[in-house]
């Protein structure tokens, strides 16, 4: 077990400090820059799922840990032991990137702020939180049906990182506009807890964006998890007796 918490966290902070590290250094402000930061998440998963992903499965999410619990594949108390080491691997990836581009700004921290432009408001309100929380609901979902999917036999493991790298490629390049993508509890509040350090207005920000980027990952992901039992379920049932 102790070698698998390394592995987690070890995992979650390759994927900061590679995903929230070319975020930062591009920006993405524009097209290149989305693709770019998309690209760093999807390619580091695919890394990870072929390095530490043969010790603790590679999740570097509690989301994905919270899914697999609730498939059955670890057990509770693995699942809250990944999160600690995941959460821990996080903060430390947050606090290298504000060191080495000097500054918690430098933290590629999630923002629900896009919704105040996209709905003319005037500042970030309780509406914007509601439709921040979907859209990680949402793209958490559609994440971890992907990975709930090409995880489900054992034959599929040689194309699984693929797969899985791709999904979080493109659930980036649909929600780094909205949210920023979260889909990851851990890389979310590591982010902008170091990043309310900025004071101000930065601190209500980042605590309103806290709760759809850290609580709607763990929703969309039990609801995958659920979603994918009962279509797994249906499948077994439909199947002739040999």
């Amino acid at each position: 077990m102790f070698k698998k918490l390394i592995a987690e966290c070890f995992a979650t902070m390759f994927l900061v400090l590679i995903g929230c590290g070319v975020a930062i250094g591009v920006g993405c402000a524009d097209t290149g820059g989305i693709v770019a930061t998309a690209a760093a998440f999807g390619l580091s998963i695919i890394v990870l799922a072929y390095s530490v992903g043969q010790i603790s499965g590679g999740h570097a999410n509690p989301a994905v840990s919270l899914a697999m619990a609730i498939r059955g594949d670890i057990s509770w108390k693995e699942f809250f032991l990944y999160c600690l080491a995941q959460v821990v691997g996080a903060f430390i990836g947050s606090g290298l990137l504000a060191l080495l581009f000097w500054g918690v700004k430098a933290t590629g921290s999630n923002s629900i702020a896009s919704f105040v432009i996209f709905t003319g408001a005037s500042e970030v309100n309780f509406g914007h939180v509601m439709l921040g929380l979907l859209a990680e609901i949402v793209l958490t979902f559609l994440f971890l049906i992907a990975v709930l999917g090409v995880t489900s036999k054992k034959e599929w493991g040689g194309i699984a990182g693929i797969v899985i790298g791709l999904a979080l490629f493109g659930v980036h390049l649909l929600g780094i506009p909205l949210t920023g993508t979260s889909v990851n509890p851990a890389r979310a509040l590591s982010a902008l807890v170091l990043h309310m350090f900025n004071g101000g207005d930065a601190v209500k920000i980042d605590a309103l964006t806290m709760i759809a980027c850290v609580i709607g990952p763990f929703i969309g992901a039990a609801l995958a998890a659920l979603t994918w039992k009962f279509i797994q379920g249906k499948k077994e049932a439909n199947q002739p007796a040999e």
